[in-house]
């Protein structure tokens, strides 16, 4: 191992100095709330891992039980999660945002993407990717692990159109999704199979396309628009799902933003999609690229009665 220069060290931490002052980890409030920057960071984590508990939340943040335990208190006093007691062990508590949480959540996410996409803006001649992966190496070595010199993220291979075997790898990660939810049982997955069956003889219309993350021939992430099933000049987002060894490595938000560019490309003057409630880091996903909540119902379709959820996005 390369021992590195003092005046490279002396930069690294001057660089890291200057980032926390322009967080704002300094002042009262932090993101653009009345929040402190670990209550800031408790609401991230509980948004993007819903069902999170107290002691993993205060291994994620490096906080003592005790720090953690008032911090959620006052949390919940202001309205911004619930504690729920862990149906599979009775000795935890489930954490989870409130309808006034998400909202906090969605401020902080807009408040920090916006002080990102400015800074971005103002670099020229590099790449924002490898800034990315140059922050994230060594944030995972501030962590203690140990990081290669080449790039810290996966390559996976991204694809449009069916690809074989397609129908059963997502129907079978729909199931294993989002069974605990829907119920266990044939009837969600086999749902989701047969509505995928009718789509995939029609892909190649050029109003429909999918966009799959393919790993040694198995589709481990996909997402697809059907522009032709909904009337007015509507596309319909559909089947969006990851494995979960992909998750919070940014394909979603790739996969996403493919789909968006498609529809954008061909003037559909709407997105609809319709998930379930709970599923809060796809919400926030959604909503930070434009997706509002128009409608929230109880179905039992599925053969457990669960909350479903349509959003929408305009044409920007």
């Amino acid at each position: 191992m390369t021992t590195p220069s003092p005046a490279l060290v002396h930069d690294i931490r001057a660089a890291s100095r200057q980032m926390v002052r322009e967080f704002g980890f300094l002042d009262k409030g932090v993101a653009g709330t009345d929040l402190s920057g670990s209550g800031v960071h408790a609401v991230l984590e509980i948004g993007l891992h819903p069902g999170i508990t107290a002691k993993e939340l205060s291994a994620r943040l490096k906080l003592e039980k005790s720090t953690v335990s008032r911090l959620l208190k006052s949390l919940e006093a202001r309205g911004d999660i619930v504690q729920t007691r862990s149906e599979s062990d009775g000795r935890s508590f489930e954490l989870h945002l409130t309808d006034d949480g998400r909202e906090t959540f969605a401020r902080i996410d807009r408040f920090g993407n916006d002080q990102a996409l400015q800074a971005l803006s103002r670099i020229e001649g590099t790449r924002a990717d490898v800034i990315a992966q140059s922050m994230t190496a060594y944030a995972d070595a501030l962590a203690g692990e140990a990081v290669s010199g080449q790039d810290t993220l996966p390559e996976f291979e991204i694809v449009e159109g069916y690809q074989t075997g397609m129908i059963g790898d997502i129907a079978a990660m729909h199931g294993r999704t989002h069974g605990p939810i829907v119920g266990m049982g044939p009837t969600f997955e086999s749902v989701v199979a047969k509505a995928m069956a009718e789509f995939m003889p029609r892909i190649d219309a050029p109003v429909n396309n999918s966009w799959s993350v393919v790993d040694r021939d198995e589709v481990i992430g996909s997402i697809s628009i059907d522009g032709e099933d909904l009337e007015g000049n509507i596309a319909h987002l559909r089947w969006f799902i990851l494995s979960e060894r992909l998750r919070g490595k940014g394909l979603g938000k790739v996969l996403l933003s493919k789909a968006l560019e498609h529809c954008d490309r061909h003037g559909f003057v709407e997105i609809h999609l319709w998930t379930l409630k709970g599923l809060e880091a796809a919400r926030a996903l959604y909503e930070k690229n434009g997706f509002e909540l128009a409608d929230e119902y109880v179905g039992d379709q599925w053969g457990k009665a669960v909350t479903e959820q349509m959003f929408i996005r305009k044409r920007p």
